[in-house]
């Protein structure tokens, strides 16, 4: 189909514009009286054209003129109604735009292109939204204060076992306790770990006394080493030092 006038297909229907059909037509009238003319056919705005302000092709200051988007079915119409040869080959071809427009093949490739500008749409809004809760999970991670191992310490202030200690690093009482020896902080008295003078009497530690009924039916009794708090920051400042850091502060 050989093009007659240019056809504007960015709105939601095809359009020609007035002053173009106008001139194609070769209508003597001036178009601000021709048009309005046209009009009392009972076409209306909004639903068979819609004006617009274009500026002067000629170049020259002035005012803007007023054009208009004139829908394929109107421009069939106004061509119908001038009853010339040019006019009735201008309403075929209008015509064939309604039906190539019309036609299933058109129809399914405009869905399928709101289709796509949808699913580009959604595509960028689930960016948007995806980033927005990352940025919020890090503002949320940088608010929330971090729990130190010293925190934890600090609110604790009952004795605690070696074995317990030895589970914040994921590490056994008998690893934690070969490890104080040989870092100069405890010796072995029998079943019994004692520290070094010089730190016996810093209040790292605490011994407590169990009794057990043996055997014979006799009660016995036994001496545990219970570390303080103070006792456990240092094991953890001798750790740190070391490299060993307690799973709490390993914690992503």
């Amino acid at each position: 189909m050989d093009e007659l006038i240019r056809i504007n297909y960015d709105s939601e229907r095809p359009t020609v514009n007035g002053r173009d059909l106008h001139d194609a037509l070769g209508i003597n009238t001036k178009y601000a009286d021709w048009f309005p003319r046209m009009c009392e056919y009972g076409f209306s705005e909004g639903q068979d054209y819609c004006s617009i302000l274009r500026n002067r092709s000629d170049g020259l200051p002035g005012k803007r003129l007023t054009d208009h988007l004139l829908t394929i079915d109107m421009a069939k119409q106004l061509c119908m109604i001038q009853r010339t040869d040019i006019g009735r080959k201008f309403r075929q071809y209008f015509i064939q735009v309604e039906e190539a427009w019309n036609s299933p093949e058109a129809i399914m490739a405009r869905a399928l292109q709101f289709a796509n500008q949808q699913l580009a749409l959604l595509s960028q809004q689930n960016l948007a939204l995806t980033e927005t809760v990352a940025i919020q999970n890090q503002q949320i991670t940088e608010m929330k204060p971090k729990v130190s191992y010293y925190d934890v310490v600090l609110n604790c202030k009952d004795l605690i076992s070696t074995s317990a200690i030895a589970k914040d690093y994921g590490k056994s009482a008998i690893w934690m306790n070969r490890y104080l020896h040989e870092k100069g902080v405890q010796f072995k008295q029998g079943d019994l770990w004692l520290l070094y003078q010089r730190y016996a009497r810093e209040g790292y530690t605490s011994t407590k006394t169990h009794t057990y009924p043996g055997t014979n039916g006799e009660t016995h009794t036994k001496v545990h080493t219970y570390w303080t708090q103070k006792g456990r920051l240092l094991i953890y400042e001798l750790m740190k030092s070391d490299g060993y850091m307690p799973l709490i502060e390993m914690e992503v």
